[in-house]
């Protein structure tokens, strides 16, 4: 394989610009800082936080997916002592790809996102939620 085609085939990692942008996408997610990094929060509720080093996400996720990616992609999820008893997982932005990290970052919204902005990102109006009910 020539080394152009080898470039083109290696996905790219991923940015905190395109984090922002995933995030930006959906309904109530406000940028701010955590620890004295930056950090999206979802109606008040923490969300994901961008580390120190510049290249790890601390994300917000239930402990069943976190260790389901850990154990996947180890490389790419991880946690640190830390982190273990907190319903957390570590990603490293250069190991992730775009396609994982967008549907990470939707996930943990959906955990922390309240009902009314979950609805929205679901497209459910009030009263088809009504018309459901009865």
């Amino acid at each position: 394989m020539d080394t152009a085609r080898a470039r083109r085939s290696r996905p790219r990692p991923v940015t905190y610009a395109a984090v922002r942008r995933i995030a930006r996408a959906l309904p109530g997610a406000a940028e701010g800082i955590a620890y004295r990094t930056p950090a999206f929060r979802v109606a008040g509720r923490f969300w994901f936080r961008l580390r120190e080093d510049a290249d790890t996400l601390a994300v917000r996720i239930d402990f069943d997916t976190r260790d389901m990616l850990m154990q996947a992609r180890p490389q790419a999820f991880f946690v640190t002592d830390h982190y273990r008893g907190y319903p957390a997982v570590l990603v490293r932005l250069s190991k992730v790809r775009r396609p994982e990290s967008k549907a990470l970052l939707e996930q943990s919204w959906r955990q922390v996102a309240p009902k009314l902005h979950r609805n929205r990102f679901l497209g459910i109006g009030a009263r088809a939620l009504k018309n459901l009910r009865h």
